[in-house]
């Protein structure tokens, strides 16, 4: 579309519903003459008359008349979309498409969940579940939340948890039939469970520490798995050694369905992060869930003091 021909279209259809030159200068800011040069202009552009004038009265050609049933409706509607684009700037407003990872869901979101629907009620709060790295402009994300290690240096992050530690576990059953591993060396003799992001052909590595550092194991078995919640499954009907972190294991842990190993050798993990693209201005509606998640981490530091 040659974008040239668009000019003085507003004039136009501000003229045809006043029906007065001067009465559509005054509602649009300008002089009588200049209203009457926007219209002659586009008329010139056309090469068609779009108005019959009179002394006393200005009324729409055919021509004119069908350039106004036209033309109309694609303003308004484009005037309403400035507008709804404009309010979401001036306050939370729109869908806010967030992803997360399943552990995420009862350590972050279910906590949240009520206090940001009441500090964003014009908001509306997408989540999706989603256990592999995703690019959030690529697949349409506002924000994610991920382990720190996981967000990429050019993102901004925002700490939600605070450290949060990893397990190594396995049934009781597979420890009496296949031993107690001693070192993460011992590892190798072992079947562990193994996971893959959905976005990458590596299985994911087991960091522990060795030598007073953080060291990454290849390890195998014979389940793979890409969701966080089929690890404490296949540990527990004793299918091999699970990694994860050990919010994950909590529940199986204390009812005994479950045995920590190699506790000497776990890391600790940064925690969870909100992450989002550095922007001058972050939109209202990510604002809103930014503070939420701020006073949240700030009552979790309180109530460990």
């Amino acid at each position: 579309m040659d974008l040239n021909r668009l000019e003085g279209l507003t004039v136009f259809i501000a003229v045809a519903e006043s029906g007065n030159f001067a009465a559509a200068g005054q509602r649009l800011g300008l002089s009588r003459s200049a209203v009457s040069l926007a219209v002659r202009r586009l008329e010139e552009r056309l090469g068609v008359t779009l108005f019959t004038r009179t002394t006393r009265s200005v009324g729409l050609t055919e021509a004119g008349q069908r350039l106004f049933d036209h033309a109309s409706p694609l303003l308004a509607d484009l005037d309403t979309g400035l507008s709804e684009a404009a309010d979401l700037g001036k306050g939370p407003a729109g869908t806010l498409r967030l992803t997360v990872p399943r552990i995420a869901v009862p350590l972050v979101i279910e906590p949240i969940l009520a206090d940001f629907a009441n500090a964003a009620p014009r908001v509306t709060l997408e989540i999706v579940v989603d256990d592999g790295l995703v690019d959030l402009a690529r697949d349409g994300f506002d924000a994610g939340i991920r382990l720190g290690d996981q967000v990429d240096a050019d993102l901004v992050g925002l700490n939600l948890t605070g450290p949060l530690p990893w397990q190594i576990v396995a049934s009781p059953d597979y420890l009496a039939k296949h031993g107690t591993p001693e070192t993460p060396d011992d590892l190798v003799d072992h079947s562990c469970i193994g996971y893959r992001y959905t976005s990458s052909p590596q299985l994911y590595q087991w960091e522990l520490i060795k030598n007073g550092r953080p060291t990454p194991f290849n390890v195998r078995g014979q389940v793979i798995v890409n969701d966080y919640a089929s690890k404490p499954i296949a540990a527990r009907q004793g299918l091999g050694l699970a990694y994860d972190l050990e919010a994950t294991f909590a529940e199986d842990v204390r009812a005994g369905r479950l045995v920590p190993v190699l506790t000497s050798y776990i890391q600790t993990s940064d925690g969870l992060f909100l992450y989002y693209p550095h922007r001058h201005q972050v939109m209202p509606k990510l604002r809103a869930l930014i503070e939420v998640c701020k006073k949240h981490r700030r009552r979790m530091v309180d109530g460990q003091h």
